[in-house]
């Protein structure tokens, strides 16, 4: 523990221990920390009881500067963040999430009437398509039963669609109607307005975005791919099928395709998540989403991400 450092050879970095409730862990957990610098030099490792921690770095004014910061748990899946910039006469902070191994997702605050008080524009989206509200509120809870990470993964995505700002609007305003029997654990399809497409393509001028090359090789008849780099990790990936369109109450729409990448780097995303996904089957998987986008977040100091379930 340490106070923060007033001299230019030092620095302080903080360190926040958090649960998938988005809640710090109890000040008994004892919560093994791992401090390596960019020089792959282990600083610090050792075991405290404690949420809230502060350790006193020296600064070197280098690569070594680059800290990874990584914090484990008896039962607990292990988190971390890298880097962690250290500043001279200055404090960092990074927030990590501890998620029980055996916790499932928790839906106990988006039920129906709760979801449309809060959020009617999701009720909307959700509803889109069905003959009545009964209809549309009998398939939501169908699917908060049966296929809860489906349900986890649309929250993340919406929840991060939110937080995007187009030119005009957001990605989540544009959306008109989900396929529902498209709908999976990494991603889902729904038609949006085509507007949406130029938005996107504006965003990526503006260096919110960068174009995903060979687009129609991961996404069987994309057009064109958007990947955010606005995160060091669970970006949204916007794919549009322009040749599919629908007319949604008057909108002509286009499909859209959204998901959520582990890695920022395209070769990363590439080598170590779609690879190994094709050869297993296996797909992304929207409790490590929920974590790696609540922590890069927090740490780029946007609204926190906050989906409308807990992981418990």
């Amino acid at each position: 523990m340490a106070t923060p450092a007033l001299n230019p050879t030092a620095s302080v970095l903080r360190i926040g221990i958090f649960d998938g409730r988005r809640q710090t862990v109890p000040d008994d957990l004892e919560v093994l920390i791992t401090l390596r610098d960019g020089m792959q030099r282990q600083v610090v490792r050792q075991y405290y009881k404690a949420s809230h921690l502060a350790f006193e770095l020296p600064f070197q004014n280098n690569y070594a500067d680059n800290y990874a910061v990584i914090a484990f748990a008896d039962k607990y899946e292990q988190a971390g963040f890298y880097p962690v910039k250290l500043a001279p006469a200055a404090t960092q902070e990074v927030d990590l999430m501890l998620l029980k191994k055996k916790a499932t997702f928790h839906f106990a605050h988006a039920g129906w009437e709760e979801l449309e008080a809060a959020n009617p524009k999701l009720t909307r989206l959700l509803s889109a398509g069905t003959a009545s509200a009964g209809v549309a509120r009998s398939r939501y809870e169908e699917l908060t039963k049966q296929r809860p990470a489906v349900l986890a993964c649309f929250f993340n995505l919406v929840t991060a669609m939110a937080q995007i700002h187009l030119p005009s609007g957001t990605p989540l305003d544009y959306l008109k109607e989900l396929t529902w029997e498209e709908m999976k654990e990494d991603r889902f399809f729904a038609y949006g307005d085509k507007r949406l497409v130029d938005q996107v393509r504006q965003a990526a001028q503006d260096h919110q975005f960068t174009p995903e090359p060979g687009a129609a090789l991961f996404h069987p008849g994309a057009t064109c791919s958007f990947k955010q780099v606005q995160l060091g990790e669970a970006n949204v990936q916007i794919t549009f099928h322009e040749d599919d369109t629908r007319e949604v109450d008057g909108t002509t729409c286009v499909k859209i395709e959204a998901d959520m990448d582990y890695h920022k780097d395209q070769a990363a995303h590439a080598l170590l998540e779609v690879i190994p996904n094709a050869l297993t089957g296996a797909l992304t998987d929207p409790r490590q989403v929920y974590v790696l986008r609540w922590i890069a977040g927090r740490h780029a100091g946007i609204p926190e991400f906050n989906p409308p379930y807990t992981i418990e």
